[in-house]
């Protein structure tokens, strides 16, 4: 996808990640420019969770050089939004699912900051694009699964981020939910917001410009075309691509 910007938005070199001293995943390499996505593809506890999480700087690097905006990852929380695998919802207290979307506002505003009407406008408006604006009154708690992933998915989408860390944004929904968010993704890249995609569809990465295929190892990485080939997908997957 072209861009205006010559800037990268995240340069990743011979990057190793992991939990204290230990890596799961090194030699990780690439260049993301805005308006660019990166799908991570790889069965549970493959190290796909982990470098999201490196990515937003919730975990230090265990080697290698990592760039996110120009700076060190986890420094420009206004300008990165993260969507973990498993968010973590208040089930005690009776958050309202614009609660929980607002939140996506405090990395601007500050926990105890003022919201303006442009951070209003930005909350409605994530919600009515993902649809969580039809229960946006009612208890997170008291959602479904699929249902309080909209409302999590409109929480980062609020914040208006210049990256996306989405890690399994499907989880929980159905095809017209995955093909909303197959949908906001795209919206989001038209607008120059880069995107990194945990996941293990492979058709999440029809349309991105780069993949890494994880095993607790990097087993292959470059253009969809040149890492989703029969003979690694049999590697990781234990089977092959559909023809």
């Amino acid at each position: 996808m072209s861009t205006t910007d010559d800037s990268p938005s995240i340069v990743a070199t011979s990057l190793a990640v992991g939990y204290g001293h230990r890596p799961v995943v090194d030699g990780v390499g690439f260049t993301l420019f805005p308006g660019q996505m990166l799908v991570l593809i790889g069965t549970n506890g493959s190290g796909k969770s982990t470098l999201l999480k490196t990515l937003a700087g919730l975990l230090v690097t265990q080697g290698g050089e990592l760039s996110v905006l120009g700076g060190r990852p986890g420094t420009q929380p206004s300008r990165v939004a993260y969507l973990p695998q498993h968010p973590v919802s208040s089930h005690t207290l009776p958050l309202r699912v614009e609660d929980v979307v607002t939140m996506g506002r405090f990395a601007r505003r500050g926990l105890f900051g003022r919201l303006n009407d442009d951070d209003r406008d930005a909350v409605a408006r994530s919600m009515q694009r993902t649809g969580a604006s039809a229960y946006a009154q009612r208890p997170l708690r008291d959602l479904s699964g699929g249902q309080q992933q909209r409302a999590h998915l409109a929480q980062v989408l609020a914040r208006g981020a210049e990256v996306l860390l989405l890690d399994e944004p499907t989880a929980g929904l159905d095809v017209a939910g995955r093909r909303l968010v197959a949908d906001l993704v795209e919206e989001e890249r038209a607008r120059g917001v880069t995107v990194v995609m945990a996941t293990h569809e492979l058709g999440d990465a029809e349309t991105a410009d780069a993949a890494i295929l994880l095993a607790q190892r990097v087993v292959a990485q470059g253009s969809p075309g040149e890492v989703l080939t029969d003979a690694s997908l049999r590697e990781v997957f234990g089977f092959t691509q559909p023809h």
